[in-house]
């Protein structure tokens, strides 16, 4: 059945509330790096999904965790709307590379600029290593080709923080006291979403929306606990079979 674009919004904006209904603990974790948390929830919130911004844990926050850790003033090759999840870090002359996804800045300079301070021996700190993303005109390149040339160019290996590091989604679930063997990921790329949630005993179902291509559910091992059409059907799936 075709839904409009309301529809469409108000369904999005249900099943939140129907798993919570249900007892069942909601966490939104992603990758992007091309806007701050709080805009992600604004986006979010326009869209009526039923969200807090307690319950999202984006690849950025384990960024800046990992900098306070490290207590380093990194080179930030992130989007500008991804800046403000850096506000107070320290980034005058800068002793480690930070990448995201970030276009404008993925140019021969600034580039140059992150190989020359990692020969220095600058640690290099991927916020992901995504292949591509969904535009609304198409697939596109995504940080990970640039992260892999700057790893072959200095001969060193990048940190990794977001999907699909395993601390990450430990992370994601710290502050839930659910074990891994207790949850569910439910997302549309197979290698990041699922496979990755799978290696910390997370049960992951693969929906056929946004990046996903056929056959992208035989690119790993095991295979996704399920695959469905969309979002909706991995939440009906939830409610009627693993509750």
């Amino acid at each position: 059945m075709q839904l409009c674009q309301a529809h469409r919004k108000l369904l999005k904006g249900k099943l939140s509330s129907r798993l919570r209904a249900a007892s069942v603990m909601v966490r939104f974790v992603t990758n992007t790096t091309k806007e701050s948390k709080r805009d992600l929830l604004e986006r979010l919130r326009k869209l009526e999904f039923d969200i807090s911004e307690e319950e999202i844990f984006t690849s950025l926050t384990a960024a800046r965790n990992l900098i306070e850790q490290r207590q380093v003033r990194p080179m930030l090759l992130v989007d500008d709307r991804a800046l403000p999840d850096f506000t107070g870090v320290q980034t005058h002359d800068p002793n480690a590379v930070v990448i995201g996804l970030a276009p404008e800045h993925f140019h021969y300079q600034l580039l140059n600029e992150a190989f020359r301070l990692l020969l220095d021996g600058a640690p290099l700190i991927a916020i992901h290593k995504a292949r591509y993303y969904k535009r609304k005109d198409g697939l596109a390149l995504g940080p990970g080709p640039f992260v892999t040339a700057l790893e072959y160019a200095t001969d060193t290996k990048a940190v990794v923080v977001g999907k699909p590091e395993k601390t990450f989604f430990l992370e994601a679930l710290r502050d839930t006291d659910c074990a891994p063997e207790e949850a569910v990921m439910i997302g549309d790329d197979c290698r990041d979403d699922v496979d990755g949630a799978q290696n910390i005993g997370m049960l992951g179902i693969l929906v056929k929306t946004g990046k996903y291509k056929a056959a992208d559910e035989e690119k790993i091992n095991p295979p996704p606990y399920l695959t469905c059409e969309s979002f909706p059907h991995a939440v009906d799936h939830i409610l009627q079979h693993l509750l």
